[in-house]
């Protein structure tokens, strides 16, 4: 038997105002009470696999070897599947739902190396309906997984090359501009853009920022402190990316940014201006949202 997975690292979109992730936890704890649940995050925004998929991507890289319970599942009750993916690098599998909310995650952590469809109703909780799979599907199997068991006797083999992937958006040059997109705001108000720090090393300081139809500029600074009283900045982030912050202040609730949203960085128009404060702008509005780049649970290694 392989060794324990003892650790169940567990995100979802269940958030705390029901009894979901405390009746998912104590059907972990029923199947295998010696196993250490870590929740990860439950305030993912109902059905927002996009967003989850990204919580995954930034949490990965630390999150300690074992299982990784990931339940964001809008299809729940439908033809989608259920699956356990192993990542050998990380030396987890990652049990959810195949609806790309898995993919990012485990491309970060070394790529697939086997994955199964979680159909063996052993390990499945009886059901008086399909809509808890987190209850009746996927906390079985998690729990079983740290117990021991192995993979494929949780089901059906699964080529990880079917499985289906997770989309993130490109930055896309425009002249000596950079259109972004908002990935995420944090609880602080901090916007992180899908920009790495050298696509805007040549830029100027401060760097001019368009949105919706205002232009504000933005100096770079090391840390929050460092960022003038009543202006925004941009600041590389925890997970090395660029986010539009404020020091003390929410620059989401400031700058009226949410995720998805489009940035544009650098040149400004020519009937633009910029300064500290907001600035209305009769501006051409800046380009539509970039493209996407297709996250792949990459396969290493024998599929089974």
């Amino acid at each position: 038997m392989p060794e324990p997975l003892d650790t169940i690292s567990f995100l979802s979109d269940y958030g705390t105002g029901d009894e979901f992730v405390g009746v998912v936890r104590s059907v972990i704890r029923t199947i295998a009470p010696r196993t250490t649940v870590i929740d990860l995050c439950h305030g993912i925004a109902p059905h927002d696999v996009r967003a989850g998929s990204l919580a995954l991507a930034r949490a990965v890289q630390y999150l300690a070897p074992g299982v990784v319970l990931a339940v964001v599942d809008p299809g729940v009750g439908t033809s989608r599947r259920a699956v356990a993916v192993e990542a050998g690098e990380h030396g987890s599998v990652f049990v959810g739902p195949d609806n790309g909310l898995l993919a990012s995650g485990v491309a970060l952590a070394g790529g697939a190396t086997r994955a199964v469809a979680l159909t063996d109703e052993r390990f499945h909780l009886p059901s008086p309906g399909p809509t808890f799979a987190g209850r009746d599907v996927f906390a079985p199997a998690a729990a079983h997984l740290s117990n021991g068991q192995a993979l494929e006797d949780l089901g059906e083999p699964v080529d990880p090359a079917t499985l289906l992937p997770g989309v993130l958006p490109l930055t896309r040059a425009d002249g000596h501009r950079l259109v972004a997109e908002v990935l995420w705001v944090d609880r602080f108000g901090n916007v992180q853009l899908n920009v790495d720090p050298d696509e805007i090393e040549a830029f100027p300081d401060p760097v001019p920022l368009s949105f919706h139809t205002s232009v504000r500029s933005a100096p770079r600074a090391r840390a929050y402190g460092d960022i003038p009283t009543g202006a925004i900045g941009l600041v590389v982030d925890a997970y090395g990316l660029v986010s539009v912050c404020a020091d003390r202040r929410s620059a989401a609730d400031e700058l009226g940014l949410g995720v998805g949203d489009g940035v544009t960085l650098g040149d400004v128009p020519a009937d633009g201006r910029h300064g500290d404060g907001a600035a209305a702008s009769t501006a051409t509005p800046s380009p539509g949202p970039p493209s996407t780049l297709t996250i792949r649970p990459a396969t290493e290694g024998p599929t089974s």
